[in-house]
């Protein structure tokens, strides 16, 4: 780095950082000092075999990144140490990751990974795993071992900061030993702990939007969905007997309900609707049907599911809260421990189905 006076550029000398702990806190605070968008979720993480990660973070795709400091560790000892570290890591599954989020964040490791990504955490952590040895300096023979493990597909990269000062400014300048496009074989997958989160069995997700009139659906016990492929393949997908959740896009959940049948089409579908079965095409709906309720392509046309709501509430009282799950599908297996439970609750539903 070099800063220009005049015509004559001139080099900033590097100094050894005032603390090693200065960058610790500093990474703690902004791991984006990587070059990455990462939720920190641990810190000087216990592990079993006595000694303590640096820091624990995760990334929008759910996998998680091990940072250890360099510090006062001789080559051999940090790299040593971070693969014993990743060998721990692969193991942890969804829940015991959660559990270490919870003791380091001030609020649910939901909220706290939409804030920092912006969408509720995927169904499944710690599909892969990176290591990275943080240091102030690199020396050779760091280099050489990690390269060296690199070539065999071990998931381990290095980076190292510069420490710079300049009349009374201070700056760091990051360096990484491997791009970030050089790719490695994926990490070894660990144990057989669940990295998934665990369907019930029972929950379905239904997202009802696209123009679709939810006082039409509250009032005649149905929901719907078609228009392509992609929407209306998951709504037929929906079996009978599964209790669902409807969350209208952008607003937030308004009713949980049971599926009466499988999907048919608008055109074929019959509802309950005062304990007799009638048939939808023929009621009186707030909003006018579109051409796709009567379109003879399957994919294209507009699915429908009868309903008996267990409670179905307005849009007005829609209920949301960071950190819940949403899909783009019309509807899919509904997973997430953080989102049914709120639910349960708040709809006063029990969470074992009933």
């Amino acid at each position: 780095m070099w800063r220009i006076d005049g015509d004559e550029p001139k080099p900033l000398a590097t100094s050894v950082l005032p603390a090693e702990k200065d960058l610790h806190e500093f990474l703690k605070r902004d791991p984006s000092l990587l070059g990455d968008r990462l939720l920190v979720i641990g810190s000087e993480v216990i592990t079993p075999y006595g000694p303590r990660l640096d820091l624990l973070a995760i990334d929008v795709d759910g996998n998680l990144h091990l940072l250890e400091l360099k510090r006062d560790k001789t080559p051999r000892e940090v790299v040593a140490q971070v693969l014993d570290y990743g060998s721990w890591a692969s193991t942890l599954s969804r829940d015991d990751i959660i559990d270490i989020a919870t003791k380091h964040l001030d609020q649910p490791f939901e909220a706290a990974f939409e804030d920092v990504f912006g969408s509720a955490p995927p169904d499944e952590l710690n599909g892969e795993l990176s290591l990275t040895i943080v240091a102030a300096e690199l020396d050779a023979s760091s280099e050489r071992i990690v390269n060296y493990l690199r070539e065999f597909g071990v998931p381990v990269n290095a980076v190292f900061f510069a420490y710079l000062e300049d009349d009374n400014r201070r700056y760091l300048a990051r360096s990484w030993l491997a791009a970030s496009d050089e790719e490695t074989a994926a990490a070894p997958k660990g144990s057989k702990k669940s990295k998934r989160a665990p369907w019930n069995q029972i929950d379905w997700y239904v997202s009802y939007g696209g123009g679709r009139n939810w006082a039409d659906a509250r009032r005649f016990n149905f929901i719907a969905a078609g228009g392509g492929r992609f929407y209306s393949q998951t709504m037929r997908s929906l079996p009978e007997g599964a209790r669902v959740w409807v969350n209208l896009p952008g607003t937030g959940y308004v009713a949980v309900g049971r599926t009466l049948s499988a999907a048919s089409r608008w055109i074929d579908a019959r509802v309950k609707v005062g304990g007799a079965w009638v048939q939808l095409a023929e009621q009186d709906l707030e909003s006018q049907p579109h051409a796709r309720f009567d379109h003879p392509d399957d994919e294209q046309a507009e699915w429908v599911v009868p309903v008996e709501w267990l409670d179905a509430r307005p849009e007005s009282d829609a209920y949301w809260e960071k950190g819940m799950f949403a899909s783009q599908h019309s509807a899919c297996k509904l997973r997430q421990e953080f989102t049914l439970e709120r639910l349960a609750t708040h709809f006063d539903i029990d969470s074992d189905g009933e």
